[in-house]
Parts: C-alpha cells; sequence; structure tokens
C-alpha cells in the first residue's frame, strides 16, 4: 500500500502538461504513456501520481486536463476514453475509497480489462489518513505499483515480483 500523503507530496514536485499535448508527443518519443483511472474527487491524488511517474519518464493521460472532453460526461465521453484507454501504453487504476464508489472507475477498468493484456494494468493500492486500505481485491489480478524493500517504489506482479521504479525514498 502507498500512503496517500506520498503521492500527495509529488503534485508540486514537476511541472505537468495538458494530457491532450503530451499523448502525441510521447507516442512519437516512443516515451511510456498512461491513462489514469480515478475519481474526480482525488484531483491531488492524480496529479501527484502524475507527477511521479512522470519523473521515471511515463506520461500521463488525465482526462479531466483534456480540454477536447465534452464538459458534461456523456456518450461522447464514454467513445473518447475508450480510445485513449485502447491506444495509450498502461491502464492505471488509482485505488482509493472515491474510486470503488465512483460510476465511471469500475467500468473504465472493466473495459480495460477487455482491450488491454492483464501485463498493461496496473494498479496502485493507497492507504488514506485513518490507515483505511483500498484496492487490495484487485492484487491477485493485476500488477501493482508498492513500496520495494529495498526503498522507493516498484512495480510488481500478482506473484509480488516485480522491478524497481525509483530508489529515492521521500
Amino acid at each position: 500500500m502507498i500512503d496517500q500523503s506520498s503521492i500527495r507530496a509529488y503534485a508540486g514536485s514537476t511541472t505537468i502538461r495538458k494530457s491532450e499535448e503530451i499523448v502525441e508527443e510521447a507516442i512519437r518519443s516512443g516515451r511510456q504513456t498512461a491513462f489514469l483511472s480515478h475519481s474526480h474527487k482525488d484531483a491531488d491524488l492524480a496529479k501527484g501520481l502524475q507527477a511521479f511517474l512522470q519523473a521515471q519518464g511515463w506520461l500521463v493521460y488525465i482526462d479531466w486536463q483534456d480540454t477536447s472532453m465534452p464538459p458534461r460526461p456523456n456518450k461522447e465521453t464514454a467513445d473518447r476514453i475508450k480510445v485513449k484507454i485502447k491506444r495509450l501504453d498502461w491502464f492505471l487504476y488509482l485505488a482509493t475509497a472515491n474510486s470503488a464508489t465512483s460510476r465511471w472507475c469500475p467500468w473504465e477498468i472493466g473495459y480495460a480489462d477487455g482491450v488491454k493484456g492483464l501485463d498493461r494494468i496496473v494498479i496502485i493500492p493507497t492507504r488514506d489518513s485513518v490507515g483505511n486500505s483500498h484496492g487490495n481485491e484487485y492484487l491477485d489480478l493485476y500488477r501493482h505499483i508498492d513500496r520495494a524493500q529495498s526503498g522507493g517504489f516498484g512495480l510488481f506482479g500478482p506473484d509480488n515480483r516485480g522491478i524497481l521504479l525509483e530508489r529515492v525514498t521521500r
């Protein structure tokens, strides 16, 4: 589990460009891209995760940063999200109390499960400020990001074998 406060700590650590600007550039340059599924109520966590992964060389798409999205969610929103999930390299699910009760997040992970390889879906399980854990129900199915024993963060499979993403701890 990653403490939500650790994710928030990254939010101000780097300049983030708008999602629609970076997707084409990232694909052209061969950088890792990811769609971030999260509750809009967790915007601060989404920004922090985006900043952390950007520091690791990934570019993370967040739908509310995309000014081409409809102002109110509708069928066009769903169609555009489907295209992004298919097109980007990774699907990330930020597991929080808010994402668990969201109408969109469970739909997005279900859609991703049908169109992405299981090795391209990553759960970010979190622990909130009162100690509640979120995302455990997915850890036997998908890869996940968690603290590494050697420090920093790693990308782990359901078997808990993984690769180090970052050595520096905050």
